[in-house]
């Protein structure tokens, strides 16, 4: 851990509140970030990030450093974000916005087109994510999201999840599944052969 930390944690124990906001500015961008993609909120992203700096600060006596202050937050933020998405999925108002596009390849591809046709595909290609990430139970979307957006290793996600390691390797698994079925092309459409036919009847 850096020297930094140490001794805002150092300081924070002591009693200086104001030695906290050092490890709150240094994190808080990377915490942000996953709970966004986690809640799909920025509003929820925002109170699941209080959340877990709050509970980060009464928990730091049992801070035992073994790992970085970092990787310790990050993970209170990611168990504060998934029981906000369990919370939420009970409101009927919730409504999750779209996750923040990722540089896919279908981006890049849609990048090089002129507007307005670009801005009609990007718009498309957006709703289908929505659609598809809607298809998906919380703990779905939260496993999938720390493992292929925020690069999670399956240990991690399984202790955020509160489920055997396994377990968070097949909602991972089952994740993608439904991604890759929701995101597949639509075959095309069979050509109607009732006018020839019944041309040939007669």
């Amino acid at each position: 851990m850096e020297k930094v930390e140490q001794e805002a944690i150092r300081r924070t124990l002591a009693g200086d509140r104001d030695a906290f906001r050092v490890l709150v500015d240094r994190h808080l961008p990377a915490v942000l970030r996953m709970t966004y993609r986690v809640t799909g909120n920025p509003s929820d992203a925002e109170e699941a990030a209080q959340e877990a700096f709050l509970l980060a600060y009464k928990k730091l006596p049992s801070f035992r450093g073994q790992s970085t202050f970092g990787t310790w937050v990050y993970r209170i933020a990611m168990n504060c974000s998934l029981n906000l998405v369990k919370r939420r999925t009970h409101d009927p108002n919730w409504n999750a916005v779209p996750l923040d596009p990722g540089p896919a390849a279908e981006n890049l591809v849609i990048s090089r087109l002129p507007s307005p046709e670009a801005d009609a595909l990007q718009s498309e290609a957006m709703r289908r994510r929505e659609r598809a990430m809607r298809t998906l139970t919380p703990m779905e979307r939260t496993a999938f999201i720390l493992r292929h957006m925020e690069d999670q290793p399956i240990q991690t996600i399984a202790d955020a999840l509160g489920v055997p390691a396994n377990s968070a390797k097949q909602a991972v698994f089952r994740a993608v599944a439904k991604l890759r079925r929701e995101l597949a092309p639509s075959p095309p459409s069979s050509p109607n052969l009732t006018p020839t036919l019944a041309k040939e009847s007669r």
